[in-house]
């Protein structure tokens, strides 16, 4: 048996009235069959392609999805779905730019990949922790395999650099440090090592107190390149961009925007916006700023990997985060201020002043830093939440009159919100978990909380002999 992914042709509802037993029998099997199996794993090359088409081609019966929200979380959800061979529309009240002018929270993100918590300290949620943590190496996979290659590299924006973690203490001290770094070292990244030379190797000052160090290859990113490019990739593999503000509550108004954009499928990719777009209060802003220098070696040595200290190691609770954007900027970071709204920050604000008098105090030559004459101070508002990342469907549901009986209808709606600071980090592993979704909604399959799946071994896996009369093909099979 064939399910076509992305097909509208197995979009029936099992409970009603109308669909014989061996129907229910058939939606019944597959129920159990996407219970058991783990979900194909996101892979470069096999069915993720950096070629200006899709992967998979869709055809006239492929299901359309519309995505809300036109940031990095957006985007990277319509590359993984345009080449799973879906149709794809992203609606979004504004795009990236390359002015002057504010931009997308995307763009303001420092990029660093980080193995979490990240350093700005606020990943608390069980659940979503443990889950970020697996979502994240699916990203670094893929940014590390686009940074290898040197003209897509540049295109991208994207470069591996060492990175480097300082403490006042030894490791060992720091519980939750030192088991954040073991995990580091035995997950996969490429460059691991530790050795408190890396503080004199880079020039701290050793009166700021650090004492040891851990350093690991990883992705940067230069976010305005990498925007403009994702933007051209998922565009020439056939989305559909549409400016538009939605407001209020999707799931209030999922009939009407399901016809309006005939979609099968609504994501949610709007951060922030979710407080209202979702109906999520414990959605919050997370103000940041970083502020800009010239590197190129001109006034300092130049700075070639990223240096930071956490939130919980720095002094004062206070971070230290330095980041090579690209060539010739330097980001210096950074402030982390749970509920502030404003964008009013300037160079001359207490907690600016303070940020850049800490990067100097542990990175002396940064005193001699000139600010980017074009663009000195970037500020924006991550997109916390409470409870962190929500990957998961919409769990409200709606009472339908089925020949005269009540019926509850799941909601056809997907989120992926709530990434704080994390969103280039996390971004493809969540992707990949929103693609699985995708498919459960398509295949009218009941809608649960996010949860860790568990891995169970299924090979050649074959469904009733009833499903296997009524659809033509072999069995499906599950790789593992």
């Amino acid at each position: 048996m064939i399910l076509k992914r992305g097909s509208r042709l197995l979009r029936w509802k099992p409970t009603h009235p109308a669909y014989s037993n061996e129907l229910r029998e058939h939606a019944l099997q597959i129920y159990i069959f996407k219970m058991s199996v783990v979900d194909q794993p996101l892979i470069l090359g096999e069915n993720l392609s950096l070629e200006p088409f899709p992967q998979q081609p869709p055809d006239a019966s492929s299901s359309t999805i519309l995505i809300v929200g036109g940031g990095v979380t957006g985007l990277i959800n319509a590359w993984v779905l345009l080449d799973r061979g879906y149709h794809v529309t992203v609606v979004s009240k504004e795009w990236a730019s390359f002015t002057d002018q504010q931009r997308l929270t995307s763009q303001i993100a420092g990029a660093l990949w980080e193995f979490p918590p990240a350093v700005c300290g606020q990943h608390t949620d069980i659940l979503s922790l443990k889950k970020s943590k697996h979502w994240c190496m699916v990203a670094y996979d893929i940014w590390a395999a686009i940074a290898s290659n040197p003209s897509l590299a540049a295109l991208a924006g994207v470069q591996m650099r060492a990175s480097n973690f300082f403490f006042p203490c030894p490791i060992e001290d720091l519980p939750a440090q030192h088991h954040k770094m073991e995990e580091i070292a035995n997950s996969g990244v490429h460059g691991f090592s530790r050795s408190a030379e890396s503080i004199h190797k880079h020039g701290i000052d050793s009166r700021y107190g650090a004492v040891d160090a851990y350093e690991h290859l990883a992705p940067v990113i230069d976010t305005d390149r990498c925007m403009e490019w994702l933007m051209l990739l998922v565009q020439s593999k056939g989305a559909k961009f549409h400016t538009e503000t939605i407001t209020g509550d999707l799931f209030s108004q999922e009939q009407v925007l399901l016809s309006r954009f005939a979609a099968d499928v609504i994501l949610n990719c709007t951060g922030l916006s979710a407080l209202s777009l979702a109906g999520d209060r414990t959605c919050y802003p997370l103000r940041g700023a970083l502020i800009r220098v010239v590197n190129d070696g001109t006034d300092f040595p130049k700075v070639e990997s990223s240096l930071a200290i956490t939130a919980d190691a720095a002094q004062d609770n206070e971070i230290v985060f330095i980041v090579p954007r690209n060539d010739n900027i330097l980001l210096i970071g950074g402030v982390a201020q749970p509920g502030r709204w404003d964008l009013d920050l300037t160079l001359e604000s207490p907690e600016i002043k303070r940020m850049r008098t800490r990067a100097e105090a542990f990175l002396p030559s940064l005193k001699h830093a000139r600010l980017d004459p074009e663009y000195p101070i970037a500020q924006g508002l991550r997109p916390a939440r409470e409870k962190n990342i929500r990957v998961e469907r919409e769990l409200r549901t709606r009472t339908m009159d089925l020949h005269g009986e009540p019926s509850q209808e799941a909601s056809r709606i997907i989120h992926d919100y709530g990434h704080g600071g994390s969103g280039w980090s996390l971004s493809f592993g969540c992707a990949a978990d929103v693609a699985n979704l995708v498919e459960d909604v398509l295949h009218n399959l009941p809608a649960s909380r996010m949860k860790v799946r568990e891995k169970v071994a299924v090979e050649n896996t074959r469904l009733a002999t009833v499903s296997e009369q009524r659809f033509k093909g072999g069995p499906i099979r599950a790789r593992l």
